[in-house]
């Protein structure tokens, strides 16, 4: 069948949920590669993949595109599944015949539910949709797929489970499918070098944070890995394909959580002479680090998540700040880099551990960070703990422009506490003068980045005068004294 697979378009600078750790729009305007409907991509003969956000694809271009094609692999989000069901019922409109599956971690969160928001959709593939996809696309029959559900003589069906891809070696080099069908120098995330390429090495994550929405609802806990020389030869294509690249980043969900592993990857990565970044744990050791340096990995994104030691207790994150304090040290030694990230309104958050969290981060003192609002989200451990102590409230989890809004609520800590926490952190850390002379100091000298800098400024400093805003009429609405500390900015 002839297939798009679509990244559908929804906010403006929002990236959807292709391949995004949060899918909504970033302080600043960040977009990820759609690695997953690749995969596929590269198995389907007569296929495309479109990814509006990046590339600029309106919602009516996107509806008439639905006249060419046969079947329609649409990968949602929890932020974007309401305009996503709507933008299906308009290309099914204008193409009755067009077959609709709706994939990713909402719709295997919830499959019955998601199917019964709309007829337009006619099948939904759970967790991995790989072969799920392509199967129907070579004309497989409904009853005879693994993974999916859809409706049948009135009642929603379940097949059974697929099996997670163990071979991953098997499967196509999404790096093809960028050369077809995509522009790298759409993409955009402002602590990663421009224009990269990013892509997996594995599957799946053993750790067991309840926040964490891959894991649970999606690609699982049980770790599949390439082999190292098939993870080269990727990259060798990537360089051959993109001469223009300046860095690939591995967007597993924890890169280097064995070390062995590590140690292998590297020796077969260190011939290559190219610059790379990825995830990481705070618990690798000092001479992991080195290898990967010596690798040629540049900058890491590490999840720190909160300074308090209950809450990581609390979130099963599996480390703690003595291991954060000396991986960081050690990074800084070998001259890593590291883009630090922090959750305001996990389990357990209170004004107090906010100031722990804001003050550990400046003890830290990483390069550039990044601060979220804890989302609960279906499917993962988090969203049954709140709905549970009815901490979840009606509010929406983004804005109109789809940035971030708080849709929790604990005892001593409203949403509006944490919304105003999260500029509140933000504040702190980056307007200290050691900060702002680094960011001018990089600007100065690099033309490149003095121009990128100036328009994230404008970007974020917009944002940051729309949540101010909101917090001072939210607090006023509601007759609430900020939190402590907040009046010192």
């Amino acid at each position: 069948m002839k297939t798009l697979l679509l990244n559908p378009p929804s906010f403006e600078g929002f990236d959807g949920g292709a391949s995004s750790r949060w899918p909504a729009t970033r302080e600043i305007t960040s977009f990820w590669y759609p690695v997953w409907l690749c995969y596929p991509a590269g198995m389907i003969p007569e296929s495309k993949v479109v990814d509006a956000p990046s590339h600029g694809v309106s919602v009516q271009q996107t509806i008439e595109m639905a006249r060419d094609y046969e079947f329609l692999v649409l990968f949602t989000s929890s932020v974007g599944f309401a305009s996503d069901v709507r933008l299906a019922e308009q290309m099914k409109d204008t193409n009755p015949r067009l077959q609709i599956a709706f994939v990713g971690p909402p719709v295997s969160a919830q499959p019955e539910e998601s199917l019964r928001a709309t007829p337009a959709i006619d099948f939904v593939a759970r967790r991995e949709f790989d072969f799920s996809v392509t199967e129907f696309a070579a004309g497989k029959p409904l009853d005879q797929i693994e993974g999916i559900s859809y409706r049948a003589n009135g009642s929603v069906r379940h097949n059974p489970e697929r099996p997670a891809i163990q071979d991953l070696d098997s499967l196509p080099f999404v790096t093809d499918i960028y050369k077809r069908d995509l522009d790298i120098t759409k993409y955009n995330v402002p602590f990663l070098l421009h224009p990269f390429v990013s892509f997996y090495t594995e599957r799946g994550c053993p750790a067991l944070c309840t926040f964490c929405l891959w894991p649970q609802t999606f690609s699982g806990h049980a770790w599949r890995v390439r082999s190292a020389e098939n993870v080269a030869e990727e990259v060798r294509r990537a360089q051959d394909a993109f001469p223009q690249m300046k860095e690939i980043f591995f967007d597993d969900d924890t890169f280097n959580i064995r070390k062995s592993r590590v140690l292998e990857l590297c020796a077969k990565l260190k011939p290559l002479r190219f610059t790379w970044s990825c995830t990481s744990r705070v618990t690798v050791d000092y001479e992991t680090l080195k290898a990967m340096k010596e690798a040629g990995c540049r900058l890491l994104i590490v999840g720190y998540e909160s300074g308090d030691p209950q809450i990581l207790k609390n979130i099963k994150k599996g480390a703690t700040l003595e291991q954060a304090l000396t991986f960081t040290k050690n990074c800084k030694k070998l001259g890593l880099v590291i883009h630090g990230d922090f959750i305001v309104g996990l389990p357990g958050e209170t004004p107090e551990t906010i100031r722990r969290s804001i003050d550990f981060a400046k003890q830290l003192d990483v390069e550039t960070i990044q601060v979220s609002i804890a989302h609960p989200l279906p499917g993962t451990e988090f969203y049954d703990y709140v709905e549970k102590n009815q901490y979840l409230t009606a509010e929406s989890m983004t804005d109109g422009a789809g940035h971030q809004l708080p849709n929790i609520a604990y005892p001593g800590l409203n949403s509006v506490d944490i919304l105003d926490a999260v500029e509140q952190f933000y504040g702190e850390y980056y307007f200290r003068p050691r900060i702002v002379w680094r960011l001018i100091r990089k600007a100065l000298f690099d033309s490149e980045e003095r121009n990128r800098l100036y328009h994230e400024a404008r970007e974020y400093l917009d944002l940051r005068s729309q949540r101010k805003k909101f917090v001072a009429q939210q607090r006023a609405g509601q007759g609430v004294s900020p939190l402590p500390g907040a009046t010192a900015r």
